[in-house]
């Protein structure tokens, strides 16, 4: 009977694929690794054939290892990091490694657009900010840096889009994703030609049109199917960005419900019905019809936390393995062990640039207040303070722009810290609910794949029968009080320290 729905997530540093039964839930899960390349400062890129070899590997160990039958898989759907721009050529065959999301080495075309005001007009299409983490001013870099590849490439692709060519043969972009090109229609999903024009960027070289987030794509080719055990004509629907299927997949898909994101990036999508943007924040449709969500992302998010505990965390490591548990548990009890505020120790997560609501590719990372007193219980924990800070200063953004929080939905890999989803809690003052599924993505991804096929009815049976509250977090009065001090210098530094980052 096929009535399995995958899920496939392309995340940052691996890819995730689920699958999941509308009577049951989650199936099987298994995850394949990665890695990003960072070959000059500012640039982050990555091979989009290793997410290819990766979708292959995870769909082939579901059949052998979880021992999960091809052939009752009804449908599958893909969501991905944003902000890809994937030259393929008429053959299918990937001309460039593609800059990923934190990339920046578009900033000068960026610059130059806002002085000749393009980047107001190009805010009037999309509702985006022009930046150069989007995907439209690294087309444009492709056509200024590499003309060669630009000349060559019949198609830019998002990463979800990329994997559907792969399964498919058939080229094709979502709504959801299109976002990161200034040139389609926040309101109409349709491409603004004029716009184009102005910008340098040749339609011809993106997917015709922008389908919805939940219509089947087309069904997996037989060289596909050969690949990767997949039964030939399996649908494949389209799918959208990771932050929107986990959106969904954490139980928001009606208006003024809010997600807070605790994955690679963190961050918050607010669902919405209108679609009007703030140049500080970032717009894009919501992989449900009909709605957009307003999200604020830092670049720092859970990969702040990796990043700390990999330089200095080897005792972490050894006692993890020593007691059999994972080392961000330990971490997590060591920074329970630190007041709020880390002792005066505070930290901006601007490891790669940072996005909204700053968007300065140069701003850089900082702790202050270091001293002969601080451990690495308090580094792990001004991390984690840090950025949910980043969190407070785009929540509070939204709120300016009309459009304020009441409680939050959390998803990702963070949200299993009891202690990180409380100071979040504690310094936002707003209550935090999370799922019982640690999968909220590839839940979200399949929930598109189950409303194409059939399987839902409608979105809202979808969530109901899929989505649990596990635990809930409510603000201390008393912390937060005393987080507002932190927060302000947290602010005041980055104002303070701006023009160094740059001179750096």
């Amino acid at each position: 009977m096929k009535n399995l729905l995958i899920g496939i997530d392309i995340g940052t540093s691996g890819l995730k694929t689920a699958v999941f039964s509308p009577e049951t839930g989650l199936v099987a899960a298994v995850s394949e690794d990665y890695p990003v390349d960072y070959p000059h400062p500012g640039w982050a890129e990555q091979d989009p054939d290793i997410w290819w070899n990766a979708a292959v590997r995870s769909l082939n160990r579901l059949w052998t290892e979880e021992k999960v039958d091809p052939a009752d898989v009804a449908g599958l759907a893909v969501d991905g990091q944003s902000w890809s721009c994937i030259p393929i050529d008429r053959q299918g065959r990937v001309l460039h490694k593609t800059p990923i999301w934190i990339d920046t080495r578009a900033d000068e075309i960026c610059r130059r657009a806002e002085e000749q005001g393009l980047s107001e007009r190009a805010f009037q299409t999309g509702q985006n900010p022009f930046k150069p983490s989007y995907t439209t001013p690294k087309i444009l870099w492709f056509k200024e840096e590499k003309p060669e590849v630009y000349k060559n490439t019949y198609k830019f692709l998002q990463c979800n889009s990329f994997i559907e060519y792969r399964l498919t043969g058939i080229v094709s972009q979502d709504v959801c994703m299109s976002y990161g090109l200034h040139v389609v229609s926040m309101e109409t999903g349709a491409y603004d030609p004029e716009l184009a024009d102005l910008l340098g960027v040749d339609l011809e070289k993106l997917p015709e049109k922008n389908l919805d987030c939940d219509a089947i794509v087309g069904g997996v080719s037989a060289q596909a199917a050969a690949l990767t055990g997949l039964k030939e004509g399996t649908p494949v629907i389209a799918g959208g960005l990771d932050a929107a299927c986990g959106t969904l997949g954490a139980g928001v898909y009606r208006e003024g419900q809010t997600q807070e994101q605790g994955g690679q990036a963190g961050g918050m999508s607010i669902c919405t019905s209108s679609y009007r943007g703030d140049p500080s924040l970032i717009m894009s449709h919501h992989v449900v019809p009909g709605l957009w969500i307003l999200q604020g992302g830092t670049a720092g998010g859970g990969a702040s936390l990796n990043w700390i505990v990999r330089e200095i965390g080897a005792a972490e490591e050894q006692w993890a393995a020593a007691n059999g548990r994972g080392k961000f548990e330990r971490v997590s009890e060591l920074a329970e062990t630190i007041q709020p505020g880390s002792d005066g120790l505070v930290f901006l997560p601007y490891l790669s640039g940072e996005r909204s609501p700053l968007w300065d590719a140069q701003a850089k990372g900082v702790f202050f207040g270091l001293g002969f007193d601080k451990t690495r219980a308090h580094m792990y924990r001004s991390v984690m303070e840090g950025v949910a800070f980043s969190l407070q200063h785009n929540l509070e953004v939204a709120a300016k722009a009309g459009a304020p929080v009441g409680e939050m939905y959390a998803m990702g890999g963070a949200a299993n810290s009891l202690v990180w989803t409380q100071l979040k809690s504690d310094i936002t003052g707003k209550t935090i609910h999370v799922p019982a599924t640690d999968t909220a993505t590839t839940l979200g991804a399949s929930i598109l794949a189950g409303i194409a096929t059939g399987a839902y009815k409608s979105y809202q049976e979808a969530v109901e029968r899929n989505v649990q509250i596990l635990r809930t977090h409510t603000p201390d009065p008393e912390r937060h009080e005393a987080y507002q001090k932190y927060y302000r210098i947290y602010r005041a530094l980055y104002e303070q320290t701006r023009d160094l980052m740059h001179e750096l």
